[in-house]
């Protein structure tokens, strides 16, 4: 009887695969596989960038007495095709508290954080930038051009400035002043013409900002802004899909988790809603596959995956991950998976149990339940 439903669980996830990728193909096999643990543990700072063959993951990795008092920086790079890891360069050391965001350029992973750095996976060197004219990092996006970082902050303080750095010319420029609200969380999508950034329109003692926009669109070729309107409500993470940006995850009224979403156009300057999930998510990674969105975790089931498709305007429960649920992973879409690793993984709360900080991951490949026989 176990037997029976195990294989008729298996057979529905991939089901449940088959119909969200539109294919009607399915097997028992399931569509995830583990991926071996990395030669680096990353308790702090996590950034990650897909160089087109490599998963690159770089950050603090704490002292031996658990503390980040005295830690070091770590990096390591993740090959899907060889399945296996090499261990990289150590990063040039940094504030171990300091907030950071990555990106690839095509040539370099360019981490936007304190003492913001570079690293060339063909030289396996890393690099310092000049000094950036903000030192708060927030949101950071590529252009193709230029690396443009707005926002952040901590301890009190939230920053509503921004600068672009330019490789070929290897320095930086000040972004015109936004209408925006100063934000430590700032949330937004590249289009690949203007940067559409949101923020709370709350100071960090939650204190509303009065006269500063909640929205706004940011255009390089012209350092000009624009406000839009404001989302119904703001998410956490924002993808663009090619025609809106979904505005998806985070909290409702009293806390609770968000079961719907948002998408803004930007050829209509308009807003929609996204059907309701199933269950409230609060989805600690995105990645956007070409045709889908793909979120992961949530808090109730931390190793969920959840998939949104446009055009028909619809969400699928996926299988889960065969992890242990966690927060915060690198999570990177490939062309043909969607890799999931490290992360956070908490305690209940009242122990003095610290967090692990996993090197472990998985990967999603939805052809492996949809090609095989």
């Amino acid at each position: 009887m176990l037997l029976l439903l195990a294989v008729a669980a298996a057979s529905a996830a991939s089901l449940a695969v088959a119909s969200f990728f539109g294919s009607a193909s399915s097997n028992s096999a399931g569509p995830w596989r583990l991926v071996p643990s990395a030669p680096v543990e990353v308790d702090a700072g996590l950034t990650s960038v897909w160089t087109g063959h490599e998963l690159i993951v770089s950050g603090v990795s704490a002292a031996s007495d658990g503390t980040l008092d005295g830690a070091g920086e770590v990096a390591a790079a993740y090959d899907p095709v060889g399945n296996d890891w090499r261990r990289l360069a150590a990063p040039p050391r940094t504030d171990s508290y300091c907030r950071r965001s990555a990106v690839w350029t095509g040539r370099e992973m360019l981490v936007w954080g304190c003492g913001q750095v570079a690293f060339d996976p063909q030289t396996n060197r890393w690099r310092r930038l000049p000094p950036a004219p903000t030192g708060a990092p927030g949101l950071a996006v590529w252009t193709g051009r230029e690396l443009i970082g707005w926002g952040g902050g901590c301890c009190g303080d939230a920053a509503a400035g921004g600068a672009a750095y330019n490789p070929a010319t290897d320095s930086w420029r000040t972004l015109a002043h936004a209408p925006l609200a100063a934000s430590q969380s700032p949330v937004g999508a590249w289009t690949g013409r203007e940067l559409i950034l949101f923020v709370s329109g709350l100071d960090p003692d939650g204190e509303p900002i009065r006269g500063a926009a909640r929205a706004a669109a940011y255009n390089p070729a012209s350092d000009t802004w624009r406000r839009i309107p404001a989302p119904p409500a703001l998410r956490r993470i924002a993808v663009w899909d090619g025609e809106e940006v979904l505005l998806v995850g985070g909290t409702g009224v009293n806390g609770e988790e968000a079961r719907i979403g948002f998408a803004y156009d930007p050829a209509t300057n308009r807003w929609r809603a996204l059907p309701a999930t199933r269950a409230g998510r609060v989805p600690t990674g995105a990645a956007w596959t070409g045709t889908r969105l793909l979120l992961f975790g949530g808090e109730r089931t931390a190793n969920a995956l959840l998939g949104y498709d446009p055009k028909g305007n619809r969400w699928t429960s996926l299988p889960s991950a065969p992890l242990r649920g966690r927060t915060a992973p690198a999570t990177i879409w490939t062309g043909q998976e969607l890799i999931v690793w490290g992360g956070v993984i908490g305690t209940p709360s009242g122990t003095a149990i610290a967090p692990e900080h996993p090197a472990d991951g998985a990967g999603f490949d939805p052809g492996a339940a949809l090609n095989t026989p």
